[in-house]
């Protein structure tokens, strides 16, 4: 269901908008801590499935360097490519890594954490309930939210303009409404269906090494996002079941629908993988062309 993406994504958007309100602001500086550690975390995780990629797995420079970023698949596919890194790799290691970080992520907080995903205490919303005037101004967030953000080139773009539209009609006072639960739960089963459908297509005896690869970065990308959480817990005594959704690496959309499944601060996640996968997107470039580069850009191969 690709083509229902575009559909979807600006709903979930203006869903996690609807989390801003004005008593939001007065939590902001609980978030400090995280903003802070967010750009090591990156550094962190970029290196390491670098030199996983590079060594382990034999990848070129390009196709390492952008297949171990910690977000932003679409963006980390067109830089790698004009790199010269080599694009199915690039696309397969990003949809095995949010594939992998979401199934683990899930079992991780029902076995471990005893949180179950679908337990919440959001009250639904009817499609009845949402006023005219309200479901008109959420509409409109969303139509102008994407088309100011692919203006502006922003990433994400789908889910971040209408996201932001949303917040500040929220916050304002403007607006109260959430959009009706019954839209949120068929974009969910549309961006669950759509993170599968990425592997359709592709031989299994091409794809085998390149996947168990991705489960070896993925796994290595949980460990530092556990051992920041950790850190952020023991630092503020936030609770580790937020400051982990806060550091798992996998999509923005992905991780702010489990944050609403499990009943979790989804304005305090959304927001922390909005500044995460903002800093991939201009980190990128610059650590390929410096720290994880041997002689500059354009050094990969496409093999």
């Amino acid at each position: 269901p690709i083509r229902m993406r575009p559909l979807v994504i600006p709903v979930i958007g203006v869903m996690l908008g609807s989390g801003f309100h004005p008593e939001i602001l007065e939590r902001a500086a609980d978030w400090l801590a995280t903003m802070i550690a967010l750009p090591l975390f990156v550094v962190c995780c970029s290196g390491l499935s670098f030199c996983f990629y590079r060594f382990v797995a034999r990848y070129d420079h390009a196709t390492a360097v952008f297949s171990g970023m910690p977000g932003g698949l679409s963006e980390m596919l067109i830089m790698g490519t004009d790199a010269g890194g080599n694009e199915r790799r690039i696309a397969l290691a990003h949809a095995s890594r949010i594939l992998i970080i979401v199934t683990f992520v899930v079992l991780f907080y029902d076995s471990v954490l005893d949180v179950s995903v679908g337990v919440t205490d959001r009250a639904y919303i009817a499609l009845i309930d949402v006023p005219v005037i309200e479901a008109l101004v959420l509409l409109a967030c969303a139509v102008a939210g994407i088309f100011a953000a692919r203006r502006l080139n922003l990433p994400a773009a789908f889910m971040l303009g209408p996201m932001v539209l949303s917040a500040l009609a929220h916050l304002s006072g403007l607006i109260e409404s959430a959009p009706p639960t019954l839209l949120v739960i068929v974009a969910q089963l549309v961006i669950g269906t759509i993170i599968g459908c990425r592997f359709a297509k592709v031989p299994s005896r091409e794809i085998a090494g390149d996947l168990m690869y991705g489960v070896g970065a993925a796994v290595m990308m949980i460990a530092v996002a556990v051992a920041f959480a950790q850190m952020i817990t023991f630092l503020t005594g936030a609770d580790i079941r937020q400051s982990f959704l806060a550091f798992s690496p996998g999509g923005l959309t992905e991780m702010s629908l489990l944050a609403l499944a499990m009943g979790q601060d989804i304005v305090y996640v959304s927001v922390s993988h909005v500044v995460r996968i903002t800093l991939v997107v201009f980190m990128a470039p610059l650590l390929y062309k410096t720290v994880l580069s041997p002689g500059g850009p354009g050094t990969g191969t496409n093999r």
